[in-house]
């Protein structure tokens, strides 16, 4: 269930992207949002463990903060996946949108999880 949820809030978060960049980040509608969010979440459990585990020592080196640089690999791959129906236009609004993609998955967490304390 959380899956289909993430699936969910990745979508609407790259319609919001895609209305806020409109020459740097296309998608073509609802379900290429949706295509989108589901082969990056894929791409996420399959490819991006391979990814840092490649570049571990650069990520400790940085702190982390290469991370970013990963996930910016994962959009661009992603945007590769689905053709002309998701685009991003360079490597460094790939970049831009993990960097946002994150904030925003981390404040959803925190909302959620503090909305699901108080219902126990």
């Amino acid at each position: 269930m959380k899956w289909l949820l993430g699936i969910v809030i990745n979508a609407v978060f790259f319609i919001a992207l895609a209305g806020l960049f409109k020459d740097s980040f296309y998608l073509s509608g609802i379900g290429a949002a949706i295509g989108a969010s589901i082969i990056l979440s894929l791409l996420n459990i399959v490819v991006k463990p391979i990814l840092i585990l490649l570049t571990l020592p650069v990520t400790i080196l940085s702190l982390g903060l290469f991370l970013f640089v990963i996930n910016a690999i994962t959009l661009s791959l992603t945007d590769r996946l689905m053709g002309d129906s998701f685009e991003i236009s360079s490597f460094g609004m790939s970049f831009l949108a993990s960097i946002l993609l994150s904030l925003f998955n981390i404040i959803i967490q925190n909302t959620m999880l503090k909305s699901g304390e108080k219902k126990s």
